[in-house]
């Protein structure tokens, strides 16, 4: 879970493009309460995809909540997503 939590404490604040199994994801990160919760979305540009949780950062090291799906749905997402770099 460390590297799923690291990876999503570095994506960048606000809303960018990614890249998720050869699909483009618009992807939207907030965090809140003083650094307590990270509210996460994307949603695939393609087709019907949706990946959706919310991460409380200080809870028993990090508690996962996704949004209706697994929480293996969005921690393959976050540690496999590829982040859209400016050309």
């Amino acid at each position: 879970m460390n590297t799923f939590k690291n990876k999503l404490l570095s994506f960048p604040e606000n809303s960018f493009y990614a890249f998720y199994k050869n699909e483009k994801y618009l992807v939207t990160k907030q965090t809140l309460l003083n650094g307590k919760l990270i509210k996460f979305y994307a949603e695939c540009l393609s087709k019907i995809d949706i990946v959706s949780a919310n991460y409380y950062v200080f809870i028993k090291n990090g508690l996962l909540k996704p949004c209706e799906m697994s929480d293996e749905k969005v921690i393959n997402f976050v540690n496999f997503v590829e982040i859209e770099t400016a050309v």
